[in-house]
């Protein structure tokens, strides 16, 4: 799969109770280029990004499942404090960043993420409901997952899943037997800020809830670091990377 795609997408606003989310919806491709048959589609796909927000890495992300034939939707984290933040990888905004995901709360996640469900059955009311996210939007897919109506959720390298919960409350694993669908969490093996008595914590609790592993699953891919689906990391992975895209995009 090619690294990068031209654009397939556009700002959109989306309004939760006069919230504004500015969010990146991205469905031009040859299979599903007009209204009629982005109303046929039957998978559609919620971004959830890193502390970084909708930036250019997040969109391209959505725009490449779009360009497989799966429209996608990046929706904003922090839309309450920062509604257009765009940052880049660099040190100060990594900073920034991490600030907006210490506010951010477990009910906003949700409310945010209901939101976008509704908005997307509206326009594609035959397709099932996927969500996928990056490191803060990693942990936030897992929670995500307890939705009804998120059928497959996946969570990269979310950090933290073992040991906090957005706005308190016990860590977000305790959260495991609300999930229904399928939820994924993937990690690196030699990810820092997942270390592995995390990962460990990580594996034991889906197996707890899950014993057969056929709903809640966990992938670990050897020496990859944090971030190692981004290409512009330092910690980009290649080959977990296309490991990662052959889960996304799988039936």
């Amino acid at each position: 799969m090619a690294i990068r795609t031209g654009s397939q997408g556009e700002w959109v606003s989306i309004n939760n109770n006069g919230l504004e989310l500015r969010s990146w919806w991205s469905f031009k491709n040859t299979r599903a280029n007009d209204i009629e048959s982005i109303s046929l589609t039957k998978r559609v796909y919620i971004v959830l990004p890193e502390v970084f927000e909708l930036n250019s890495w997040v969109r391209s992300v959505a725009d490449r499942l779009a360009a497989q034939g799966i429209p996608a939707l990046a929706i904003p984290l922090f839309a309450r404090l920062a509604p257009d933040l765009d940052l880049s990888y660099k040190a100060s905004d990594l900073a920034q960043g991490r600030r907006h995901k210490d506010a951010a709360t477990t009910a906003q996640i949700l409310s945010d993420v209901s939101v976008a469900i509704t908005w997307l059955e509206q326009r594609c009311p035959q397709a099932t409901i996927d969500v996928v996210g990056f490191c803060f939007g990693g942990h936030a897919a897992l929670l995500a997952a307890t939705l009804p109506k998120v059928r497959r959720s996946f969570d990269f390298y979310g950090a933290g899943v073992s040991t906090m919960r957005s706005g308190g409350g016990p860590p977000s694993l305790e959260l495991l037997p609300q999930v229904s669908g399928v939820l994924t969490c993937i990690c690196g093996a030699a990810d820092p800020l997942i270390p592995s008595d995390h990962r460990s914590a990580i594996q034991e609790r889906l197996s707890a809830v899950d014993p057969g592993g056929e709903r809640l699953r966990y992938v670990e891919m050897p020496g990859a670091d944090h971030g190692f689906m981004c290409e512009e990391r330092s910690n980009f992975d290649p080959e977990a990377s296309a490991q990662g895209w052959r889960l996304l995009v799988e039936e």
